[in-house]
């Protein structure tokens, strides 16, 4: 079932392939959105089923085939509740990003197919328990994503940022690579195999050795998180790639990085965790707030929006990084900060690729970011003007919404650890209310501005449907899980409290 949910978007772009690409571009956009659909009911029915399904490893609809035996490397394939919220979470911002795609005019059989391809290898990765199979995914998703802002982003600078953001990214996965090599050679007998590894915790001891691996693994990982001071890749990347790439590139492929940092780090290397946890917590509180600030201080929308994501990524490392100061005695404490931050993981990817495609919807209408170019839209673009406004409240974390669920579940789970490092991250919501704040008075109040209309402004379309139909639901998933958490928490919590006793061994 798992190859099934991971290489059906692949194989569609195999068929796609071989159409010739004068056909009407709704064909191609219609097939995605079609196979995306088809790719969520899958793993819809996977989560249904996923209750009952678990192996006595934790896993589900395990699937492992030798691959390269001798060296250890095996295809092997399971979701726990660590990664089956992601890749529900993936499967939606892809189908939203391809509904809203059915605007697109620009050579849209290439660009379907690698979103396509995009979309297999994140799904792979979330469903990876071999590391040679999880940095393989994580690779091809640096080639593809270059492509998308290379080829549909704006002007003569998305080539130039394109390149910025492969470069930097394939140097952190390289220090990925050294640390999966690492971990091969200290286990007994050599594997990549993320269960056997967990199980067998080679590096047991610590020590030297051992925190040189943490080091590669956490470089890698910070690169594509991003952290301070790797994130500097990101602003670029997404002011210059299109909308759909930068719903994708912060809503799916940030999380990559964190999501590394709880499937193999944390359980890998438990006692360099504890030892250096200090460390990423802090690292997660500079995050929080140099994101946040920064953010305020930006014109752009999409570079404003851009170092939000440092701020919120931010979060997910203080959770992570407390779980592994808490005192062993504080399970619960422990368990909520895990839980907090992968709750994080998926509400910041459907809050955030919903401004990201709001932001592409402001482009679109005046070709600029720029919020000092825009005022008064609340009258005339009424829908736009409510989508952006509950996307705002929902990413400065109001309750109500999945991100008040996500923190309040880090501080609460933190705040045992390390009172002062939480008490100074919680001052990045304050700043975050107050840039959000400032962008919607700048956009929507005051008398009626846009782009390049002197005298009388000019019409502003509002929402069309293909528009409205790709954002509202993404907003409606994050007020669900913020009004109703506990379906999202039961699958979640289990992961959690097992991750945690893996590090506290």
């Amino acid at each position: 079932m798992l190859s099934l949910i991971v290489f059906l978007p692949a194989a569609v772009a195999v068929v796609l392939a071989a159409l010739p690409a004068r056909l009407p571009a709704r064909v191609f956009v219609g097939t995605w959105i079609a196979a995306a659909l088809a790719d969520l009911a899958l793993i819809v029915a996977a989560w249904v089923r996923f209750p009952g399904a678990a192996t006595s490893d934790g896993y589900a609809f395990e699937e492992r085939v030798p691959w390269i035996p001798g060296v250890g490397v095996s295809y092997h394939l399971g979701v726990d509740g660590l990664s089956l919220p992601l890749l529900a979470m993936t499967a939606v911002l892809f189908g939203a990003c391809a509904v809203f795609a059915l605007r697109e005019t620009r050579r849209v059989k290439p660009y379907v197919l690698l979103f396509l391809a995009l979309q297999t290898v994140c799904l792979g990765l979330f469903a990876a328990l071999d590391l040679i199979l999880f940095f393989l995914f994580f690779d091809l998703s640096i080639v593809f994503m270059y492509f998308v802002i290379a080829g549909w982003g704006h002007a003569e600078r998305a080539r130039a940022a394109a390149l910025t953001f492969f470069l930097y990214t394939f140097l952190g996965s390289l220090a990925l690579l050294l640390g999966f090599i690492l971990l091969y050679l200290a286990a007994a007998p050599h594997t990549f195999d993320i269960v056997a590894l967990a199980a067998a915790n080679p590096l047991a001891a610590g020590g030297p050795y051992a925190g040189l691996t943490l080091l590669a693994l956490g470089v890698g990982l910070a690169v594509k998180t991003p952290t301070v001071p790797f994130h500097t890749w990101l602003p670029p990347a997404h002011t210059e790639a299109p909308a759909t790439g930068s719903a994708i590139l912060a809503g799916v492929l940030l999380k990559m990085g964190t999501y590394g940092f709880v499937r193999i780090a944390m359980p890998l290397l438990p006692t360099s965790w504890r030892q250096y946890a200090l460390v990423v917590l802090v690292v997660g509180v500079v995050s929080v707030v140099y994101g946040a600030l920064v953010a305020l201080a930006q014109t752009d929308l999409k570079r404003m929006i851009a170092y939000t994501s440092v701020n919120h990524m931010g979060y997910v490392l203080v959770g992570i990084g407390a779980a592994g100061l808490v005192v062993a005695g504080d399970a619960q404490a422990r368990t909520l900060a895990t839980t907090g931050a992968l709750v994080q993981m998926v509400s910041h990817g459907l809050i955030t690729g919903a401004l990201f495609l709001l932001a592409g919807v402001l482009h679109d209408r005046g070709r600029t970011y720029d919020l000092g170019a825009w005022s008064g839209l609340a009258a005339r673009t009424p829908r736009f003007a409510a989508l952006f406004a509950v996307a705002a409240f929902a990413s400065l974390g109001l309750p109500g919404f999945s991100g008040f669920v996500a923190e309040f579940q880090i501080f609460t789970g933190s705040l045992p650890a390390a009172p002062v490092p939480v008490a100074i991250a919680v001052t990045g919501i304050l700043v975050t209310a107050a840039l959000f704040l400032v962008a919607l008075q700048r956009l929507f109040l005051g008398p009626l501005r846009v782009p390049d209309a002197p005298g009388t402004p000019r019409a502003v379309a509002d929402l069309r449907a293909s528009e409205l139909v790709a954002i509202a639901p993404l907003l409606a998933l994050a007020t669900l899980i913020g009004l109703a958490p506990r379906f999202l928490l039961d699958v979640v919590e289990p992961a959690a409290t097992a991750v945690n006793t893996l590090v506290a061994r």
